[in-house]
This record gives C-alpha cells, sequence and structure tokens, in this order.
C-alpha cells in the first residue's frame, strides 16, 4: 500500500489525483491489475467522473451543497455533519482497472479526491493488485 497527501485550500474542493495514482501503478511495474484507492477520512471522500468540463464538478457540488446544506439543523456537535454525509453518499474508495501499465478511465473520467470540510491536509492510500 502507498499513501500521498492531498493538501486542500477551499471548504468544498475536489482535487484530481490521476497524477499520483497513475505515479503509484507506474512504481508497482504491474502491467494488468486493479488499482484501490481509499480515502480514510470521514469527511472527504473520492469519484469518478468528467475532467474535462469543469461545469461537471461545479454542478456535482452544487447540488451536493442543495441536498445536504452546510446549516441544516443537524446533531453532530462538531458543526460538520454535512461533511459527513457528503462524503458518504460518494464514498470512500475506487477501484480502478490497470491495462498495460495504466489506470484503465475512459476518455474523460478522472479521479477526484472530495473535501467537505477543509482546507485540510489529507491522506489518501492505494493499494496495487496483479491480475492472477
Amino acid at each position: 500500500m502507498k499513501t500521498f497527501n492531498v493538501i486542500t485550500l477551499q471548504h468544498t474542493q475536489f482535487v484530481n489525483i490521476d497524477s499520483e495514482v497513475q505515479a503509484i501503478v507506474a512504481q508497482s511495474g504491474v502491467q494488468h491489475g486493479v488499482c484501490h484507492v481509499f480515502v480514510p477520512h470521514t469527511t472527504a471522500g473520492i469519484t469518478i467522473n468528467e475532467n474535462a468540463d469543469p461545469d461537471v464538478v461545479r454542478d456535482i457540488t452544487q447540488t451536493l451543497e442543495r441536498l445536504v446544506p452546510w446549516e441544516g439543523g443537524y446533531a453532530h456537535l462538531e458543526g460538520n455533519a454535512a461533511a459527513h454525509l457528503k462524503a458518504g453518499l460518494l464514498g470512500f474508495t475506487q477501484t480502478v482497472l490497470i491495462e498495460n501499465g495504466a489506470l484503465a478511465l475512459g476518455t474523460w473520467q478522472s479521479l477526484f479526491f472530495c473535501e467537505f470540510d477543509g482546507p485540510r491536509q489529507r491522506k489518501v492510500w492505494a493499494q496495487i493488485v496483479p491480475a492472477a
């Protein structure tokens, strides 16, 4: 398992982590298999979505804010219940196939680290599993 850091600068921020994960894949030497990417935080998540049009990420963040507003009368005393809920909705893990030593993402796809309680320094874990 390999770990890398993501530094976020905004309260809600989607950070493209393709290059960091691809570097781990390349370093592993695995040509065919899977890459499991995991976020070990309860107020951040990970998703795969479009990387070409920044309006897609903007639409996702605005929709999540409408669905789970920051001020929502939540019982969680730390004041960041919305971040926990948004992270839970998107999830904490993604699995990407590895083909010919590269992440097998679609033409417009990227891996995004999703910050919902920033700014912070976060960790992302990646584990490469070779094909049998």
